[in-house]
């Protein structure tokens, strides 16, 4: 496991009790290099969507623990969002979640000279994401799949 992965579970471990106690569902955290910055990012969301309030008390509780705890070796910055609306589905709860709903499928190579498509999300498991793209059936093996989010319609 690298030392970046090592952060990701540490902070996901004391981060996800926080976003629970309140109500709300952690969507993902991740340890990344931006800009010569390190920055430590929760996600966080709830029906009807997140409040700056909402990040502000995840946050505050959030950096007490990461004070108590401090196992990041770096100087970095930490904070909590809400994913937004073109975050990628990762997990197995982003799929079940929208189900039924349109998304955008970006794919490494191109599949029959094309590498997005467009169609409502029907299934999924651990390898593959099934479409329905205008009446037809598209299954892609995740391994071959850039970016799966939900399609935002205008």
């Amino acid at each position: 496991m690298s030392r970046r992965e090592e952060y990701e579970k540490r902070a996901e471990e004391l981060l996800a009790p926080i976003v629970e106690l309140n109500g709300f569902e952690l969507v993902d955290v991740e340890y990344v290099k931006e800009a010569g910055n390190w920055y430590l990012r929760g996600y966080i969301d709830k029906p009807g969507g997140i409040t700056v309030n909402d990040c502000e008390t995840v946050s505050r509780a959030f950096s007490d623990k990461l004070d108590e705890n401090d196992f990041i070796e770096d100087s970095y910055i930490m904070e909590i969002s809400s994913p937004g609306l073109d975050r990628p589905l990762k997990k197995d709860k982003d799929f079940e979640r929208n189900m039924g709903k349109l998304v955008e499928i970006r794919t490494y190579r191109p599949i029959e000279k094309q590498k997005e498509f467009c169609g409502i999300l029907t299934a999924y498991d651990s390898n593959s994401v099934t479409i329905d793209e205008d009446g037809t059936e598209r299954v892609f093996d995740k391994k071959d799949t850039a970016l799966i989010r939900l399609a935002i319609e205008f």
